[in-house]
């Protein structure tokens, strides 16, 4: 099955069906998503408001970005060093 992948818009309007009152298992099978994946989203976005999730995606994209730069200068000083 191919996986589908939802936008911060649309997994915080899913949270937002949840919060209302929807059944987990109901909003699984509506979205095609697993429960585990909606109790997963359910921690990160939980609370969280659009651009708050917008936020949070650039700082891990940031992070992420900063990680491997940051390896790629230790790589270059070992290869240096030695």
């Amino acid at each position: 099955m191919k996986r589908k992948r939802l936008t911060e818009e649309q997994i915080i309007a899913v949270l937002r069906e949840h919060e209302a009152g929807a059944k987990a298992g109901d909003l699984a099978r509506k979205h095609g998503i697993s429960e585990a994946t909606l109790y997963n989203w359910k921690a990160k976005y939980g609370g969280m408001d659009v651009c708050d999730a917008k936020r949070l995606k650039a700082l891990e994209d940031e992070n992420a970005k900063l990680k491997k730069l940051l390896a790629d200068q230790m790589l270059e000083a070992s290869a240096l060093r030695e």
